[in-house]
């Protein structure tokens, strides 16, 4: 049976058992709009439609919030992937990863995260790219063939919620490939470990594989100006991996704190976090005055590897949409600003136990870390450890310090600036079950 009847099936029987106890609502919400975006621009978010509105979902609860977001776009996200899950292609790599099981490879680490239905999966971010598609609506001279009505988005945006997920699936595949060798010792012999050699051949391979034909579909759109704005994204996650200070086996490590301590306050809505994207966003991010920012190095650290692409991409699917520029830009900021959020929240949970358990880890360049650093820069010889290995650091003695310090407050104070200006953008759309649902996903990752 194809995926189109399944999804058909899917939503008839939705549908069917919809009409029997709601009635479609066909009032019109207030106008309490932004002048910046014009009624005949949000021509498809102009009726509300009360058969989908999430119901009020209850604070920390990620799950819920997901799960009811997913309604309002058609169908669960993790089908977004379908096409090329489900190809020969990937079925022959899912088998060869058996093999590599009891090595210990990062790539097995990389599966697990990407297979594991919890707060840190990245299938939320086609999710996201969806809801914002739907709570800006599209301008009224887009054919209603590239309409899909039952979701309220075009067919264009979700064929671009899906290469995001391939771009970003692609990345983080590359991200587990092994350096078998230090420099010093490159072109000898590799040695026998073979798993760890196959291991990186799956994962090169598999990564080029979804990062091709993410490109093949962005191609197939027929934007121009959409293939600039994600090309660019992809070079932002590219130049991400080589950022900063690395370990032999290019693990992040901070750079050395500023002699005069940032203030503690600087977390709040005063520090520049720009980088020169408000002004042309498709040229790369400059760098000045960053490094040793507690702040400014986090930001433009998670920009690069994550920020640019779901913000770019929320740009994009306005873009699409015949939406007005500075509606476009206000997309790409809201993007920006949630996965920065996102990033803050979840630098915290190593953070939340009071002990670190036996061999755990957690990244070096967190924002705990980084504002710690700050406060106390002699703990910096602690991380100067891990030039060569970060498995040369101390990482409780680095957990413990970090709970004593201010780290973890300003990190709170970070995500909150972050969550409340993604929320500031939504507020500036009409009512809808769209911008809902992406409001209680902020408020769910409180609790991440």
């Amino acid at each position: 049976m194809s995926l189109a009847r399944i999804y058909g099936m899917q939503a008839r029987l939705r549908t069917h058992l919809q009409s029997g106890v709601v009635k479609l609502s066909t009032r019109v919400p207030p106008a309490q709009q932004l002048e910046s975006v014009p009624r005949r621009y949000i021509a498809s978010g102009l009726v509300l439609h009360d058969k989908l509105a999430p119901k009020a979902v209850p604070k920390h609860d990620w799950n819920r919030a997901v799960s009811e977001a997913e309604k309002i776009v058609g169908y669960p996200t993790s089908f977004l992937s379908l096409r090329w899950l489900l190809s020969d292609e990937i079925a022959n790599v899912a088998l060869h990863l058996r093999k590599l099981v009891g090595s210990n490879h990062p790539l097995l680490r990389t599966a697990k995260i990407l297979i594991y239905n919890g707060k840190n999966n990245m299938q939320a971010w086609g999710l996201i790219v969806l809801l914002i598609s739907k709570a800006v609506g599209h301008a009224p001279t887009v054919p209603d063939l590239e309409q899909d009505k039952s979701a309220g988005v075009l067919q264009s945006q979700r064929g671009l919620a899906e290469i995001t997920e391939m771009i970003r699936t692609a990345h983080l595949v590359h991200q587990g490939l092994v350096n078998l060798q230090p420099l010093d010792g490159a072109g000898n012999e590799l040695g026998n470990d073979s798993d760890t050699i196959f291991g990186n051949k799956i994962a090169l391979l598999s990564g080029d594989y979804l990062l091709g034909n993410a490109c093949l579909q962005l191609a197939g759109l027929r934007n121009q100006p959409l293939i600039e704005l994600i090309s660019s994204a992809v070079r932002d996650l590219a130049e991400s991996n080589f950022f900063g200070e690395r370990d032999q086996q290019n693990n992040p490590l901070p750079s050395r704190p500023l002699e005069s301590p940032v203030a503690a306050g600087s977390s709040g809505t005063n520090v520049d976090l720009s980088f020169g994207d408000m002004i042309d966003n498709t040229q790369p991010l400059s760098l000045a005055g960053v490094m040793g920012n507690p702040e400014k190095e986090w930001a433009l650290r998670h920009i690069l590897g994550a920020g640019s692409l779901l913000g770019k991409s929320c740009q994009g699917a306005m873009m699409l949409a015949g939406q007005p520029e500075a509606l476009q830009r206000r997309g790409y900021m809201f993007g920006k600003h949630l996965s920065l959020a996102w990033q803050a929240c979840i630098d915290l949970e190593p953070f939340n136990s009071d002990q670190l358990p036996s061999g755990g880890k957690f990244s070096l360049v967190s924002a705990p870390v980084l504002f710690h650093l700050d406060h106390d820069p002699t703990l910096y010889s602690e991380i100067e450890k891990g030039l060569v290995s970060v498995d040369n650091v101390d990482f409780a003695k680095l957990h413990a310090e970090v709970l004593k310090g201010p780290g973890l407050e300003r990190t709170r104070a970070l995500q909150k600036k972050h969550s409340l200006a993604a929320m500031d953008v939504l507020n500036e759309l009409p009512p809808s079950d769209a911008r809902t649902a992406l409001q209680n996903i902020i408020l769910a990752m409180q609790d991440i």
